[in-house]
């Protein structure tokens, strides 16, 4: 048995930043399930939101309202609004490097957003915060960080969360105690034949929660992202990022006319294609830069300006076939917002908690910075409240097949999206 001040589960930027802003006489572990950039925040292409200045609130919030079929949480738009500049300014001192356009910083549009509030780092605004969180991160000493290793379980002690029980890269299973742990898993693309999302992102503090009983909350509240590169291999589906549309793109049928407007809702953008590729008797339809972008697209997009040459298209002379994909998860597990569950000391973050910010369908770009704010808070609320009580002793855990738990688990997880469908339709 390891026994911690906190551990936290992920290594996506809800994860890093929680504990970075953790007072540092923690005894910290962060385990991740795979390789520490393995995670859906390092995949991240577009950009994050902020308030762009004083009369862009109100704004901002209709955005994210109509985008969110208005059952969002306004309390929690609105902490992230407000709070979206103080976050931007932390990420800015520990070095992220955002586009500027001449001596002010570059904002582009896109879907759902009424005017240009996002900053962005080429077309690898994930990749560029992530890997900035993990660099200080790594620095810290009072932080152990443990790859390939799977939490499978929690440790209780009647409504309160003692630890967690971890599969280690031997397949060996242990029990770390903590008196705090955070769940910052990610999503749940795994559970998809198709998605933009990590395959190994399956869900799992969702089904440690549904086993113990914490709430969740819009389980059903999966958001489907309309522009996913368009190939017959098996994996992770490559994102074509909501900006290539902002910066202009069109989508075109089979006959190159242009059938919606790129800039709707994604909800809405990838039901009119879904009508389209059924009009077309096509797998796909066709996004087109050329002539519309008014940027440097090979500059502009590089990520995904090489990965599509790589399969054979070059965006800045032709169109490239596309098709939806899930991409992100608005449900999880229900937290205030401070990330408290409804188990005592246990904390949740980013994709995998659900404070009600996204409401039915999430604004693009909200995604970074809602996990930011959030985890900062959960890590003052957690330095505020900090107390160590005595954990019972906890027997060996047993040693059980991988694979059979992972089905069960996946079983578990898609049962409950299925009766939050039916819940859904019957209200």
């Amino acid at each position: 048995m390891k026994k911690f001040d906190v551990v936290i589960v992920g290594t996506g930027v809800s994860g890093l930043f929680t504990a970075l802003n953790l007072n540092r006489d923690k005894n910290i572990a962060i385990l991740t399930k795979s390789t520490l950039d393995e995670t859906d925040s390092f995949l991240a292409q577009g950009g994050i939101c902020v308030q762009a200045d004083d009369d862009d609130f109100e704004s901002f919030m209709e955005d994210t309202l109509r985008a969110g079929h208005y059952e969002n949480n306004r309390e929690a738009v609105a902490v992230m609004i407000r709070q979206s500049k103080e976050v931007i300014g932390d990420l800015i001192r520990l070095g992220v490097e955002f586009d500027r356009d001449g001596d002010s910083f570059s904002y582009t549009r896109e879907a759902a957003h009424s005017r240009p509030r996002i900053l962005h780092c080429k077309d690898r605004t994930g990749s560029e915060i992530n890997g900035r969180l993990l660099k200080k991160v790594l620095e810290m000493e009072n932080v152990t960080i443990m790859e390939k290793t799977t939490v499978t379980d929690i440790l209780t002690d009647g409504n309160r969360c003692c630890g967690v029980i971890v599969r280690g890269p031997d397949g060996n299973y242990e029990n770390f105690c903590s008196h705090v742990t955070v769940f910052a898993t990610g999503g749940i693309g795994g559970l998809f034949e198709r998605s933009t999302n990590f395959s190994h992102l399956t869900g799992d503090a969702l089904a440690i929660a549904i086993k113990h009983g914490i709430k969740i909350k819009d389980i059903n509240y999966i958001q489907v992202h309309p522009t996913s590169l368009y190939t017959e291999e098996q994996g992770r589906a490559f994102l074509i990022s909501e900006a290539v549309r902002g910066e202009g793109a069109v989508l075109i049928d089979k006959d190159g006319n242009r059938f919606t407007d790129e800039l709707q809702p994604r909800d809405v953008v990838t039901k009119k294609i879904y009508e389209q590729m059924e009009k077309d008797k096509m797998p796909y339809v066709r996004l087109c830069l050329k002539g519309h972008v008014r940027a440097d697209i090979a500059n502009r997009f590089p990520t995904i300006y090489e990965y599509c040459l790589k399969h054979g298209y070059d965006i800045t002379s032709e169109p490239i076939p596309i098709v939806p994909a899930q991409h992100y998860f608005m449900g999880g597990i229900e937290t205030d917002l401070n990330g408290r569950t409804s188990m005592d000391s246990l904390y949740a973050a980013g994709e995998t908690a659900c404070n009600g910010v996204h409401g039915k369908n999430r604004l693009a770009s909200n995604s970074l910075l809602e996990s930011l704010v959030f985890s900062k808070r959960a890590a003052q609320d957690i330095n505020n409240n900090w107390q160590i009580r005595e954990h019972p002793n906890f027997p060996e855990p047993p040693q059980i097949s991988c694979e059979e738990q992972i089905l069960k688990d996946k079983n578990m997880i898609i049962s409950e999206i299925r009766r939050g469908e039916k819940d859904a339709e019957q209200h």
